[in-house]
């Protein structure tokens, strides 16, 4: 009598305590770093994520009915410790609905596991560049751009500045990046950039995790690079902004990728930063917006969580962009395999691989402001790579144009496909043929 009571209260989705079973939730694991050198920025990144899925909790009762459980882990941005993450998570509570891993360096170490252990990989604007191409990497997702992408458009705004591509011949681009995978990144698209448009480009590689940087600054002093593109996170940032302004370098000549781009990063120094330029895959650093609005009302008037003091800025919001395309894909599972079902790993994967939000659904969950339409494919895992300029007015980061840029595809597509082909062939992966998988 107890066996079949039992039975029955499992196929109804509670347990003897009433605790709802894993069948009746959608695990979502969180690689967090709040700790080390990158926190000041892993901080807002990690509230965003986490405030984005309470909200759907709690405004919505979670996907169509499914609730959404999360757990953070803590790597330090460490690549062992995500890989530890990963390996505790990956099968946790009914299975991982995939893996922001924050970091570049993790994302290389868990992308060979991903196929085997059927689990996603989602890097929202970093990662491994080449996975855009989902014919060989079925597991990744790099959605909303890539590190090829904050390069080129850069690139683009510099000869904007400039008056027309043209006028970069001749012209010195220094690179100051993080000595790690996710410094090197956008090395291969801007060597492609400088042969094609004649200016020199200058590398200069960082030691983690960036404080000394004194050397690499008196040495752009001597070179007079017209541009600096800066590729850093945390503590680095405001160390080269400083490092900068001490040897007379003008901050309205620096760019520096979307995780150097946080009021984290530049308001403690105010007008030493001004004119500092970042690149961003979203748009909006304050809080216009439903989405704004929703969460105020649904999470903090309720204390389901306390206001930090990051809601609001360019990291929180990432963070929130972030979970919200995760949301996206398993609602987009649920449409095909079942509407208010638990939706297994390798159905949230197809849910990314076919997503299609439109101008309409943006704004019915209060991201129209801050992300343009995206729609992905077999072929296609980045979905789109649309991105802004924006610049440090010495009190808030402030748009330069009404401009939206996208990368040069006859630029970014040469090198997807030959590094995806490299890939493919050193990691013996098969290509899929994306005209008869797409369905």
């Amino acid at each position: 009598m107890k066996k079949q009571v039992l039975a029955t209260a499992v196929a109804l989705g509670t347990l003897w305590t009433g605790t709802v079973v894993y069948a009746q939730e959608q695990f979502v694991p969180l690689m967090t770093y709040r700790t080390g050198s990158f926190a000041p920025l892993g901080i807002p990144w990690a509230d965003g994520k986490i405030d984005y899925l309470r909200l759907v909790n709690e405004r919505d009762g979670g996907v169509n009915g499914v609730k959404l459980r999360f757990e953070e882990c803590e790597t330090g941005y460490a690549t062992d410790r995500g890989v530890e993450c990963y390996e505790r998570l990956k099968n946790a509570n009914g299975g991982a609905s995939g893996f922001d891993s924050q970091s570049t360096g993790i994302t290389f170490a868990v992308s060979d596991k991903a196929p085997i252990d059927k689990v996603t990989i989602q890097t929202v604007g970093y990662g491994l560049s080449q996975s855009a191409d989902g014919s060989v990497f079925k597991w990744n997702f790099p959605l909303l751009g890539t590190y090829w992408t904050a390069a080129d458009v850069m690139i683009q705004d510099i000869a904007r500045r400039e008056g027309g591509m043209d006028k970069l011949k001749g012209k010195k681009i220094a690179l100051v990046h993080h000595d790690s995978p996710y410094g090197k990144e956008p090395i291969p698209l801007l060597k492609a950039r400088a042969e094609a448009n004649g200016f020199e480009l200058i590398i200069y590689p960082v030691a983690a995790p960036g404080v000394e940087q004194k050397s690499t600054w008196l040495n752009i002093r001597q070179r007079r690079p017209d541009y600096v593109l800066l590729w850093s996170a945390g503590i680095m940032t405001p160390t080269a902004i400083r490092e900068a302004q001490s040897t007379g370098y003008a901050r309205d000549k620096m760019y520096g990728i979307w995780w150097a781009g946080s009021e984290s990063d530049v308001k403690d120094l105010g007008a030493v930063a001004k004119g500092y330029n970042t690149v961003t895959i979203h748009d909006t650093g304050d809080t216009s917006g439903r989405v704004f609005e929703d969460m105020q009302k649904h999470v903090f008037d309720k204390g389901v969580a306390s206001k930090t003091d990051s809601f609001g800025t360019m990291a929180y919001n990432r963070g929130m962009v972030i979970s919200m395309l995760q949301v996206e894909a398993i609602r987009t599972a649920q449409e095909k395999f079942g509407v208010g079902k638990h939706m297994t790993p390798e159905q949230v994967r197809w849910g990314f691989e076919n997503l299609n939000l439109t101008e309409e659904r943006l704004k019915e969950i209060g991201f129209d402001k801050m992300v343009r339409p995206v729609q992905t494919s077999c072929a296609n895992h980045m979905g789109t790579d649309w991105a802004r300029i924006r610049q440090w007015d010495g009190a808030k980061f402030v748009l330069t144009s009404d401009n939206w840029f996208q990368a040069d595809k006859s630029f970014v597509d040469p090198l997807v496909k030959s590094e995806a082909e490299k890939y493919a062939a050193e990691k013996k992966v098969e290509k899929r043929d994306c005209s008869v998988e797409q369905s």
